[in-house]
């Protein structure tokens, strides 16, 4: 049993609002119906940045300021099915770039499989994965004095608070060496009717996401959780500019988690928050980068403006 899963649902749900990190949204079943979001129609992020991995290539590259001569690691941090990756690697592998590959994700299930995928895509490709959380791995960064590109897509890091944002980025920054680059993606601030479906869609595969977390508690924490006595709901508005996401109790009810060995009492509508989606502008993700090294070099957006992918220095 994961002792920080066990930990994180107990501070979670023995909180006055209750919580349940959006980390543990991604076992087996978790890692398959994200797979499934991502193709969704309403969903437009992966889309979005697809697009500039696929038809800016040649940009992205330019930005990084990389030659093929010079050994360089390529740090992915939460690098899921690598599906927009895969645009860049083969780009890089075709133009004899010479560097290594490092996908690093928090699902041993999600690493593996991409690792057996790329193996038969790419099999000239040097791959090192590395299983664990984001500001765990990055201490694991210094170690190495190589040049280093560092991925973070799919706007991941609208997953935190901006206050942990500013901390991670600061991390980040402290973990490189002066000239390594970050590709940083981050979904733009839109109006309501084209983000709130993006995590609200029609045939409930958003929704059937966030409860799977509770059928997660049930296997591995010994739950007694009645999934359909819970409903999925987002929420979003343009001013503020962060998608957020709640279970919500639909009577009043208690659950027992056996591992615990404790009840949990759940009111009538009671929220659970599971997650956040900040969305960005250039003036929020100044504020985000302000305490570190890493500066802007270009921004690269995809043809509807709905994404944007930073190219950062340190310096």
């Amino acid at each position: 049993m994961n002792s920080n899963f066990k930990k994180d649902i107990n501070d979670g749900l023995s909180s006055p609002i209750k919580t349940l990190s959006s980390k543990y949204f991604y076992d087996t079943a978790g890692d398959a119906l994200f797979v499934k979001i991502m193709n969704l129609p309403e969903y437009y992020l992966t889309k979005a940045e697809f697009d500039i991995f696929k038809n800016q290539t040649q940009n992205i590259i330019k930005s990084l300021n990389i030659e093929p001569d010079t050994f360089f690691e390529l740090v992915e941090l939460g690098a899921g099915d690598g599906t927009k990756t895969k645009e860049l690697l083969k780009v890089l592998i075709s133009e004899n770039y010479n560097f290594k590959y490092l996908p690093v994700d928090i699902s041993n299930n999600a690493l593996d499989k991409l690792k057996a995928n790329l193996n038969t895509e790419l099999p000239t490709l040097k791959v090192s994965k590395k299983q664990g959380d984001y500001f765990d791995v990055l201490d694991s960064l210094k170690a190495s004095n190589h040049p280093k590109v560092v991925l973070f897509l799919g706007s991941n890091i609208g997953n935190m608070e901006d206050e942990q944002a500013k901390l991670f980025i600061s991390k980040l920054s402290n973990s490189l060496n002066i000239s390594d680059n970050v590709l940083l993606g981050v979904d733009l601030i839109k109006s309501k009717d084209i983000v709130l479906p993006a995590y609200n869609d029609k045939s409930g595969v958003t929704k059937a996401f966030n409860l799977n977390l509770l059928n997660r508690i049930n296997n591995e924490l010994d739950a007694d959780f009645n999934i359909d006595a819970f409903s999925h709901q987002p929420e979003y508005t343009e001013k503020e500019g962060i998608a957020r996401s709640f279970i919500v109790s639909n009577k009043e009810q208690e659950v027992r988690i056996g591992a615990l060995d404790k009840v949990f009492k759940f009111k009538k509508d009671e929220k659970i928050h599971t997650e956040i989606s900040r969305k960005y502008n250039d003036t929020i993700l100044n504020t985000i980068l302000e305490n570190s090294q890493l500066k802007k070099v270009t921004k690269l957006l995809d043809s509807k403006s709905y994404f944007a992918d930073y190219i950062l220095i340190k310096s």
